[in-house]
């Protein structure tokens, strides 16, 4: 019974991620944000909703362990997994706007959230700090994308003489299908949370354990969907925006609305300071040397975060089992895969850097 409610209740929240999804879209759409906007804000966040349902729901239920779990193992699994899964579909063009902005947001916000941690909670106060710059974001995204779509509305009607127009059932149709999405993502993390309690309980884990590792790549099946049909369909700016969209809404409104609603705040285990907290700053700061090198991520790249999203799972169940092999495992991981690719990314960058100041007009590249 335990796995039927695990896995209805998954099927709940991406039904309900994939009508909100659909409907966010449609309306956005219809309002004319630029396809990037739209991956950023309307797709993420709605991707997210079902992060947002299962901690909320945790954390007023005393499990603030799944609530974090959920959190940081969902922005690890978005970018070694899906990131990776979609580079290998088809090598991602990545926007300057991600590079210059959202990536550095994004690590600025997994140290800060690291920073907030260190006195062993999450607390209200910092809570609302999060779910400030959220709003903060969200409102500079936004204006960034309204500039945009007057310039291309101002285009159309001087070619047409007319501003574009929208049918009125696709407005009613977005609102019922954002509405049914809601309802399901109440109702499915609910279930998939009573779940998640009961197989850590079976299996003698953790809860911080299952919300890292089921619940965490549970709630994020609709970003690999989205993201996987978005790089088949071409609509690679979707995907990358998505992903990146997806983390800084987990850190600011999932973790930071969590945060406000729980009674006592959440608590931080020490092992999540000591590992998961650092190794979420560390995947958000390898997007950087990534994303910047060609604009795009490469398959090999790609193949790259895959295998480090193993490795990080591998060390996990290791952990929880209280493995022999845990101590060598977790040694060759530090000191010499983490290094390793360190030092490939550092090469690739400062190659990357050289041959942009060639091609500058002036410089070497135009002699």
């Amino acid at each position: 019974m335990t796995a039927l409610l695990l896995l209805a209740g998954l099927v709940m929240l991406i039904a309900g991620a994939e009508a909100l999804v659909r409907g966010a879209s449609r309306l956005a759409t219809l309002i004319g944000m630029p396809p990037l906007v739209i991956g950023l804000t309307v797709v993420a966040f709605g991707t997210s909703a079902p992060e947002l349902a299962v901690s909320v729901k945790a954390v007023l239920a005393g499990q603030g362990g799944i609530a974090l779990g959920n959190v940081v193992g969902s922005n690890i699994f978005n970018v070694l997994f899906i990131l990776g899964a979609s580079a290998l579909v088809s090598p991602l063009v990545v926007a300057q706007q991600l590079v210059r902005l959202e990536v550095p947001l994004m690590i600025g916000l997994s140290l800060a959230v690291l920073l907030l941690a260190l006195d062993g909670a999450i607390g209200r106060t910092d809570g609302l700090l999060l779910v400030a710059g959220l709003c903060a974001y969200t409102a500079f995204v936004v204006h960034q994308g309204r500039a945009e779509t007057a310039a291309v509305r101002a285009e159309y009607e001087a070619a047409f003489g007319s501003p574009p127009r929208s049918a009125p059932h696709g407005w009613a149709r977005g609102v019922v299908q954002v509405a049914g999405g809601l309802g399901l993502l109440v109702i499915g993390s609910g279930w998939l949370v009573d779940a998640a309690v009961a197989m850590a309980r079976a299996l003698g884990v953790s809860e911080l354990v299952v919300g890292l590792t089921i619940v965490a790549a549970g709630t994020s099946l609709p970003e690999v969907v989205t993201s996987l049909v978005a790089t088949a369909r071409g609509e690679r700016d979707i995907a990358v925006g998505n992903v990146v969209g997806s983390n800084l809404f987990n850190l600011m409104g999932v973790l930071g609305v969590a945060a406000v609603v729980a009674p006592r705040g959440i608590a931080v285990s020490p092992g999540v300071l000591r590992f998961d907290l650092p190794v979420m700053g560390i995947v958000a700061l390898a997007c950087l040397p990534i994303f910047f090198t060609g604009a795009r991520i490469a398959r090999w790249e790609g193949a790259l975060l895959l295998g480090y999203w193993a490795a990080y799972t591998t060390y996990l169940v290791l952990a929880a089992t209280h493995h022999d092999a845990l101590p060598a495992y977790g040694t060759a991981l530090v000191w010499f895969a983490l290094p390793l690719t360190g030092v490939t990314l550092a090469v690739i960058s400062a190659r990357e850097i050289r041959a942009r100041r060639r091609t500058r007009p002036g410089r070497g590249g135009e002699r």
